[in-house]
């Protein structure tokens, strides 16, 4: 090895140090694309493979970051700095990573991306909004619009610039376990809540070019369409399954939401577990290259789904060599590992040494990920601050979450005969009955992706007001509130109630473990209908994540409203029960008389449903 004198050495270092600190990339006021080519100039592979890599929030402690140059971070479902983290201890956790970051050579900042799918929900006390199966039914596009924005300054309340959402799919069969996670059967009503990313990212300005990702500034977050694409078609509706699919049907149904997405300046978009016509959308090339990146001109980066590329092969992870080749030739830029990343660092590093995939493939990938991080400011802001704190959880966003809950509900029955409807329900009444398994647990009425990635029970897991507690704040204070979760036909006779109120449903769950060939509502809920009902009037609400198997009761309750998965604001249903608003919600989604007509969407030759897409009663607003 040459020796070098000392002074030679210094003066060499010198001489780097200043080329760096002349490095265009670092000005802002040059365009985006002059300082991505020049800062991938300096970047050497293990830097630029770095960038493509995003680990679990577990693994990646200040030396992990520095050392590896890695490019993102994220936290899985309910993976928090702490039990009951506040913003505080967010903001820190992610700053120090991003110390980590900006102590490397070129100072790249990493971005953290969580899943809030529906307010910011991995986050105690923050607001929870309805699930989008309910936002659907509300066919207000400017009401999501106005929740992705309040979603926004949540997570950056947290310190956090990236959110994986909107999950655009088309729910084409309720046996789905992700069902909930999508607006509506229809790519129509779909594309409509597309709004949710200009109220995440901002409005582009009007002289964006087509597919470039944009991000307004601090007080907005990268957004993420997902899943790429047809996740909701797979055959009966099973997670992460084969969706068989004609063209016509691929680009009419599944893909029209990305068009919109697309021309809404999305920064990212992820790949889906689930399989076109055989082929592992993580490893097609013709659907992420072709067709995303070169027709639709989509500039932002590609993410893969939770060890996604991983599942190319069966079983999982036994040829982990050929899933990273497979998966970064097809087009995945950022690879969502999340924990085994020396592995993965190791491999591709190898696969490009070996020319097996092209150093064109690694450029552009990592030129999309810095697009998208330059896009975000995060070069000139890459530390959080408080200025967001007070936002999580505020008043203000826990009202548009109420306004959310009212305009969701859908009233499917109203009396036994047109001429004697049940509801509005009076507040003033000498005694009521409130049952059911989710009169009063708000992790029932929030769902999956709820702290927890599978969702909780109870209503100690983080604040918002039970369904129960919303009546009670709601009727008359002479009125008598007795509540029973599952009363005997005895109970309900002897008692002199006026009325009952009957909240069942399903419990949490979210992706595979919701898959459910049968969709009916778990014990005691039907019970608790039949020996409520049976004896004095009723109203059933159900909180689902979709439409569930009720044919069987219908005769016998007198009101059926469905709630869908109303969130923390548990108010907005009281609110539109006891007639203070009126109900508007119709159904995004055909509900089924019984599951042996599923798949069954609207336009189908063998349509026959309990309820058709698009219905919904409307009432009259009580006059006070």
């Amino acid at each position: 090895m040459a020796r070098f004198p000392i002074p030679y050495l210094g003066l060499l270092y010198l001489c780097c140090w200043a080329a760096m600190a002349d490095a265009k990339y670092k000005d802002p006021k040059l365009p985006i694309g002059i300082r991505i080519k020049d800062l991938l100039n300096h970047m050497t592979l293990a830097e630029k493979i770095g960038q493509m890599t995003q680990i679990e929030r577990k693994n990646a402690t200040v030396d992990v970051m520095k050392k590896f140059f890695i490019g993102s971070v994220l936290s899985g479902g309910g993976s928090t700095p702490k039990t009951n983290a506040s913003a505080a201890d967010w903001i820190n956790m992610v700053n120090e990573m991003q110390k980590g970051s900006l102590s490397t050579r070129l100072g790249i900042p990493m971005i953290y991306g969580i899943d809030a799918v529906h307010g910011h929900n991995n986050v105690y006390k923050a607001t929870i909004f309805p699930h989008n199966v309910g936002l659907g039914a509300t066919r207000d596009p400017d009401l999501v619009k106005r929740i992705g924005a309040a979603t926004a300054l949540e997570v950056r309340a947290t310190g956090i610039p990236y959110a994986f959402a909107p999950c655009i799919a088309v729910c084409r069969d309720p046996r789905w376990g992700r069902c909930y996670e999508s607006y509506s059967e229809d790519p129509m009503i779909v594309q409509q809540m597309t709004e949710l990313i200009p109220g995440l990212q901002g409005d582009i300005p009007a002289n964006s070019r087509k597919g470039v990702p944009y991000v307004g500034g601090k007080d907005k977050v990268a957004a993420c369409a997902k899943h790429f694409v047809g996740d909701g078609g797979t055959v009966n509706g099973i997670n992460e399954n084969n969706t068989v699919a004609s063209g016509h049907d691929v680009y009419s149904i599944h893909m029209p939401a990305y068009y919109n997405s697309i021309i809404k300046g999305v920064s990212t978009v992820m790949a889906s577990y689930s399989s076109l016509n055989g082929v592992k959308m993580h490893a097609n090339r013709a659907m992420l290259t072709d067709f995303l990146k070169d027709t639709l001109h989509f500039r932002g980066f590609v993410i893969s789904d939770w060890e996604g590329i991983d599942r190319i092969t069966s079983p999982a992870h036994a040829n982990y060599t050929y899933s990273i080749e497979a998966s970064i030739n097809a087009g995945v830029d950022m690879v969502m590992v999340p924990y085994n990343y020396p592995e993965f660092l190791n491999d591709l590093t190898d696969l490009v040494n070996k020319k097996a995939i092209p150093m064109s493939r690694i450029d552009d990938a990592v030129r999309r990920i810095l697009r998208v991080k330059f896009s975000m400011g995060l070069f000139e802001n890459p530390l959080s601050d408080h200025s967001f704190a007070d936002k999580l959880g505020c008043k203000e966003h826990r009202e548009l979450a109420r306004e959310a809950v009212r305009k969701s509900l859908v009233l499917l029955k109203n009396g036994k005969s047109p001429n004697q409807p049940l509801v509005p329900l009076p507040k003033k009444a000498p005694k009521i009955l409130v049952a059911g398994t989710h009169a009063d647990n708000l992790g029932y009425q929030c769902g999956g992706w709820t702290i927890e990635w599978q969702g909780l029970s109870g209503n100690n897991m983080t604040d918002g007001t039970t369904i129960l507690k919303a009546i009670k704040a709601t009727v008359d204070p002479s009125t008598n509130v007795i509540f029973e979760e599952n009363p005997t036909p005895d109970f309900v006779k002897s008692q002199g109630f006026s009325y009952a109120v009957v909240i069942v449903g399903e419990v949490p769950y979210a992706e595979t473990n919701g898959d459910s060939l049968n969709l009916t509502i778990p014990e005691p809920g039907p019970t608790t209908i039949t020996n409520v009902c049976g004896a004095i009037k009723c109203v059933v609400v159900v909180v689902s994540g979709r439409p569930v198997v009720i044919e069987p009761y219908v005769q016998s309750i007198d009101a059926l409203v469905v709630a869908w998965l109303p969130g923390s604001e548990g108010q907005g249903v009281a609110d539109v029960l006891f007639g203070d608003y009126r109900f508007t919600g119709r159904l995004a989604r055909t509900w089924f008389k019984s599951v042996d007509q599923l798949p069954m969407s609207l336009g189908d030759a063998h349509y026959d449903p309990l309820f058709p897409f698009g219905f919904g009663l409307e009432t009259k607003p009580n006059s006070h």
